[in-house]
This record gives structure tokens, sequence and C-alpha cells, in this order.
């Protein structure tokens, strides 16, 4: 049963909602003709009523046995936030002019996650249009927005949000996003949606207040666990199901990243992902045109990527984040917290070669052992970074990389990401060095709530990321400094740095080796004493290999070399690099010695007789 309010047209407004735990549900309209109407029972817990004479931006309410007035869980637009009316939205209305856009190949994919409040001064979807040409030039196909779902006050990450149907009033609504789409679909490229369904935020859940969206049978680290798998479930599971299918249908979105799917907790025999991915199975063969599914997930299993048929979920990909462990730990020489579990080049070359750095190995840090092997699903399936919201904004004082090394290691940094057999994610900023901070901010409305959201936050810092003074994520001030000074993207370093980006971005698009993700035709060779990394690569005739070296002093090596005469194309100890001078010769073949300047790396492909 499709739940929220649907425009019919001719002034109808056929309205659904799922409450079981009440005898009487009507709908009470308050703007522009105020009035209540009685819902009548359908059967297993849903309330219908078609109401006549409801024009697109009706306001209303669900009355609940008389004594309770709640906003809609469907709710497809709160203009005034989370605690005030739904609104009747019109989706036929808007003009897309996308009919020709067909989608990305998952392995083309390269994504740069933004934030719409910080991204532009605007805060909004239609000032990010203006900066797309801008994105695709630098190489960027995909951009992928953090959670848009209706959230609290107008400042926040958008995992507490409340309202999975309702776009940020304050980014712009849903003609806001729309256009965004529709926009980014003009220049060539996808646009990947944030979604959580593992949680609910803590300020304006009014669910309870409908039927059991909870259960007490799992303890959520962010609050009630969602009933996925008790009774009365499946009205739950299919509310979420809706979901997905909206954002595909609704607003043409290309892939979703599912949040915290670790914390989506069902013990069924079918697992809510694996009947989500049937569902979106069957848009996509409806429509004629592939829409992705993309998990979070911590706990490294495989089971998300195989198919149904294999026993698996039958997912499109999923994070990697033992990737972004492995680079930053040797960038940065941090061991502390999780960050315990890394720090040698071996663990990079794994995760360049097999995918997951833990396949089932014991972690020191929970104590316990840990992922599966992945070796054998290939590197477009695993998407990769070294900064992302999570690392940067969980961070005290949200430094990016740019606060915590140089220069060089974030060149560095950008040939591990871009170089690697993955699909490659961005975080906004990232590509021209941006000084600016992502911490950690809200705007809850309820005060007892921002002191356990301040009280929490600094319980979090107490044993990790121990560093700097704890900044109040309430106070606005921490917003505004988290906005994004793009106009330094065209100045000295941010410019050279940006302009590597772009380069290694075509490099990967246009040199066979780099273009195929294929990890059976790579080797990833660690030499730790040195602290160096040797990546080959190849498809067909066309061959890389590239020498990273993490070590602060440069390195003499004899390398054992695969058999062909290499020639530089790319080395970030050039002067056009803002290097310090190369030592690495334009042409080398094997068994010559070499010397390798710190922190640097340098790129060769293989002649062609």
């Amino acid at each position: 049963m499709d739940v929220g309010a649907f425009w019919l047209g001719h002034d109808r407004c056929r309205f659904t909602v799922w409450a079981p735990l009440h005898k009487q549900v009507g709908v009470n309209i308050i703007a522009p003709k105020g009035r209540s109407l009685p819902m009548e029972s359908i059967g297993s817990g849903y309330w219908q009523v078609t109401a006549e004479d409801v024009v697109p931006g009706t306001q209303y309410f669900y009355e609940l046995d008389d004594d309770l007035e709640r906003p809609d869980p469907a709710s497809q637009f709160q203009p005034d936030g989370v605690h005030g009316p739904s609104q009747v939205v019109d989706h036929a209305a808007f003009q897309w002019t996308d009919a020709q856009w067909s989608n990305i190949p998952l392995e083309d994919f390269i994504i740069y996650e933004l934030h719409t409040g910080t991204f532009t001064p605007e805060g909004t979807f239609e000032a990010i249009i203006p900066r797309l040409p801008e994105l695709k030039a630098l190489g960027v196909n995909a951009i992928e927005l953090m959670p848009v779902a209706q959230f609290p006050g107008n400042r926040n990450w958008g995992y507490d949000g409340v309202y999975p149907f309702a776009v940020q009033h304050s980014y712009g609504g849903s003609d806001g996003l729309k256009r965004l789409v529709d926009a980014c679909h003009q220049q060539g490229m996808a646009i990947v949606l944030d979604v959580v369904y593992n949680h609910f935020g803590p300020e304006g859940s009014y669910f309870s207040d409908y039927g059991p969206y909870f259960t007490e049978k799992y303890n959520g680290i962010w609050g009630s666990a969602l009933n996925f798998d008790g009774a009365q479930s499946y009205p739950v599971r299919q509310y979420f199901l809706q979901n997905a299918l909206y954002w595909f249908e609704t607003y043409h979105i290309d892939m979703l990243r599912l949040d915290a799917t670790d914390h989506i907790i069902d013990l069924n025999a079918k697992h809510f992902l694996q009947e989500l991915t049937e569902h979106v199975a069957e848009l996509c063969q409806k429509q004629r045109r592939k829409h992705y599914l993309v998990a979070e997930n911590d706990v490294n299993d495989v089971r998300l990527l195989r198919t149904v048929e294999d026993g698996g979920y039958g997912l499109d990909a999923q994070w990697n984040d033992g990737f972004h462990h492995c680079a930053h730990t040797l960038l940065t020489g941090e061991q502390i917290g999780y960050y315990q579990d890394y720090g040698s080049c071996a663990q990079l070359a794994k995760a360049m070669k097999q995918g997951f750095v833990f396949s089932w190995e014991y972690s020191p840090f929970r104590d316990r052992w840990h992922g599966s092997d992945s070796s054998a699903f290939p590197g477009q399936q695993f998407v990769v970074c070294i900064q992302n919201h999570d690392q940067v904004g969980n961070r005290m004082l949200g430094d990016r990389l740019t606060h915590l090394v140089s220069f060089d290691a974030l060149k560095l940094g950008a040939a591990i990401l871009l170089l690697s057999p993955n699909v490659p994610l961005l975080f906004m900023g990232e590509e021209y060095g941006e000084d600016a901070p992502f911490l950690y901010f809200v705007s809850h409305t309820d005060p007892n709530l921002v002191e356990a959201v301040r009280a929490g936050r600094k319980r979090e810092f107490s044993h990790f990321h121990l560093e700097g003074e704890y900044i109040d994520p309430q106070s606005e001030e921490t917003f505004r400094r988290s906005q994004l000074q793009w106009n330094t993207r065209n100045e000295g370093k941010h410019k050279v740095l940006r302009d590597l980006y772009q380069h290694l971005i075509q490099l990967r698009r246009t040199i066979p080796a780099l273009k195929a993700l294929d990890k059976q035709q790579l080797e990833a060779t660690a030499l730790e004493t040195e602290k160096v990394l040797l990546l080959h690569r190849w498809s067909t005739e066309s061959q890389i290999l590239c020498l990273m070296n993490f070590n602060h002093e440069a390195v003499n090596l004899t390398p054992n070399l695969p058999d062909a005469k290499w020639q530089k194309i790319l080395d970030s100890a050039d002067e056009k690099w803002l290097g310090s001078s190369p030592t690495l010769p334009n042409a080398i073949v094997p068994n010559q010695s070499l010397t390798v300047p710190p922190i640097s790396f340098a790129l060769y492909q293989a002649l062609v007789d």
C-alpha cells in the first residue's frame, strides 16, 4: 500500500496512512480551506480517503482518535519544519527535460560528495547548478548529496531526518531538487542521494503515535531500532521500499547510497535489502534504465554484493572504509581509535588488489575477527575515498587532510584514490585542498535535546581525536565555518592541486589499464621497510606502473619491475606540481636502481613496440 497524499488532478487528492493503533483517523485540512474529513479503514491498519476541493499546496494534519494531531509520516513537504503541517505536492507539474538520459555505467562513476547547506553561501539546490560545469570540467560525472529528507531546523548533516519523503524546505524543497537533478542530467552527470533507513532523528519523529515502527528487540545506537522483522513489520518494510522507488521514479535519482546498512537489523528469511534490490530490479526493467543501490556497511560482508541466486542481497556496490583508513594512516601517521588497525603498505596493497582489508582476520580495535574475502568481486563494486563527511566531520575540529599533512602528501593521496581500480569518491573541496573545516552541526529546537547532543559529542571525543577544543554543534558559527571557500580553487597551491586531480581523472579515463577496473589484472607490491608501494595494472597491451613513496626520506631501491620499457607520464615531484625536485628518470627498465623522492608518486606507462 502506497502511503502519503497523492494529488490526482482536478482538485482531488487521495490520503493514505498506516495507523493500526487507532480506531478513528481523519484528515484535518487547515489551509487554504479548513475542514476535517473522516478516513475509512481499508484493512491491515491502513486508512484512506479521497478528498475533493484539494489543490496543490493544501496543508493538513492527521487526526488520531480525535485527541492527537500529527504530520503525515509520508509527508512530501514540510514547509514549516518537522513540527508543522504537511503539504500536498503536485509532482506532475514539473517539466522534465531529461527524457534521453540513461545513466552512467557504474565503472565510469567519479563521485563528488557534497553537503547542500555548506557547498554554496546560499545553501540551496539551485545554487549548486551554476557550479556543475566546473565539476564536469574537473572530470566529475556524479554528485552525491548528503541526506535531504526533512530535518529539524535549517542546519544539519541530514542524518537526523524524520520525514524520508519530504525534501528539506530550507534547501529549496521538491522543485529545487528536481531542477538540480534535471540540470545534472543535462550536463551528462548522474546524481546520487544518501538515504537513511536505519533510524529516525530524535526531534519531530511522531511515528510511534501511528504504529509499531520501532522494536524493543534490538538496541539502536541512534535511538530505537526500526521494526524490520517483528510483528506488524511488513508495512514498515513497505514504507521504506516505497521511499526508495519514490526517489527513483519521482525525482529521477540515479543511485541511492544506503546509510549504515549494518544497523538495518532483519532476521527474516528474506532480508529487507534483498527485497529492496528485487523491487529496484523490477523498476529498472520497467523503465529500461539502470538505478544503482550502494551500501555503507561497517561489517565488510560480501553477502551484500553476492547475487540473490548465490545467497546474497544483490546490491550493486558498497563503501570500503578500510581503503580510506589505510590511506589516512600512511599519509598522517595517526594510530588512534580505529586507525590502530592500520598503518602498513601491505594493507593498502591488499585494499587495491582484493577490496576489504579485513577478510576474517583479528582486529585489535574491535578485539574480534572481522570481515570477509572480497577478492572475487570487481573493482566497480567498491566505492573508495581518502576523505568523506564521516571521516572529516567526526573529528573534533572537523579537520581535512589539508590541515593534517603536507602539500606533497595531498598529491600522493590523490594518486592513491584515482589510480585505484575502484569507484572513487571525492569530498567537496578535496580537489583543491579546501581550508575550511567540515564540522558537525545541528539546529534543534528542544533545549534538552541540544544539551544531550553536546554531551554525546563530548563523550565521543573523550577517547578519539583528543586534540583541540570542543566546538558547539548547535552554534550557527559552527555551520558558517564549514562553508566552502570556493573562490580559493583558482589560487596558488589550490589551483595546482585541482589541476592534478583533473589530470589524474583524465588519465584514468583515457589509459585502458586505468579505465578497466579489473582487480585480476593488477599487482600491488608493498616494500614495507622502505614504505613504498608499487602498483602495476594492465589491460590488453596497455600497462601502467606507479611508484608511491610514503617515506619522509628519499628511498633508493632496485625494484623487480615488469619486463617493459617504461616512460614517465606524471611525477608529483616535478616543478609543475610544486615538487621539490624529481629524481626519477623519464624512462626506466627492469633492475634499474632508482631514487624515489619523499612523499611522492610517479606514474609510468609501458611503451608499445
